[in-house]
């Protein structure tokens, strides 16, 4: 069976890279080629669990046949730092205008399962970044000027067609739309993509992997134990038919043939 959900997201994992601030850590390199930093591991039903936090809160599984070398490692990798893009003046005004313009209801899981029907991207997923980005303010402006419910950076905004990033709609099919390219450009891999979401996929390529922020790798962190807790409140929950499919395992990222293709 392929849905790629079905033993948890971390098995879209063996291609990508997981890395965590630990005092102690341990490097362990997959046939992939990749390593994945994480604070321990542990067996679990046939699979190896590395753990990226101290508490356990966030993880991913491999198998045991992906694991070529594991070392332990006494340091943690340096934190990088992120520049901080400059803000216009047109960002500043339309930061204003959005915090003084009255609210609106927002119905985001209608939204959401748009999203999801459009680009075949688990909905939980979207919420789960949304949660991490905005936590579903639609009118939140980061310090470094990103706008909206999924925190689109005004040249984001533009190159996708979002004529305003406080609005839902736009900024939710935007971001998903930004996100499903992502997802394209890394082959599937979630935490790529999450990783270039947050850092950008210049970042990420120069990097071969989760660069060394601690913004980022905390990021992806946050993005994937919040979504581990909503598939499993999702197991117990039964669902209308038609939110079930928003919501289905194998929407996370889209299936590919041998060819590349969809």
């Amino acid at each position: 069976m392929q849905p790629f959900l079905q033993r948890g997201l971390a098995i879209l994992m063996v291609v990508g890279v997981c890395v965590i601030s630990a005092s102690a850590a341990e490097r362990v390199t997959l046939r992939s080629g990749f390593d994945v930093v994480c604070d321990h591991q542990r067996p679990v039903n046939g699979e190896i669990r590395l753990f990226l936090t101290r508490n356990e809160d966030s993880y991913v599984d491999v198998f045991p046949s992906d694991i070529v070398r594991q070392v332990e490692i006494s340091e943690a990798m340096p934190d990088a730092k992120i520049s901080s893009p400059t803000i216009t003046p047109a960002v500043l005004d339309a930061t204003a205008q959005a915090k003084s313009a009255p609210a609106q209801p927002v119905d985001l899981p209608a939204l959401l399962s748009q999203a999801s029907a459009a680009h075949h991207i688990d909905a939980d997923l979207l919420a789960s970044v949304i949660h991490a980005e905005s936590n579903g303010n639609p009118r939140a402006v980061s310090r470094t000027g990103a706008q909206g419910l999924m925190q689109l950076m005004p040249e984001t905004a533009s190159r996708l067609g979002v004529q305003d990033s406080f609005s839902p709609e736009q900024n939710v099919a935007g971001g998903t739309a930004y996100l499903d390219l992502l997802l394209t450009r890394y082959h599937d891999n979630p935490m790529l993509a999450l990783a270039a979401y947050n850092a950008g996929p210049g970042a990420v390529d120069r990097y071969h992997g989760i660069p060394p922020y601690a913004e980022t790798r905390h990021y992806v962190a946050r993005v994937i134990h919040d979504f581990n807790q909503r598939k499993r409140q999702l197991a117990h929950a039964p669902l209308h038919p038609q939110m079930a499919a928003a919501h289905a395992p194998s929407h996370v990222a889209r299936p590919r043939n041998d060819s590349g293709t969809e």
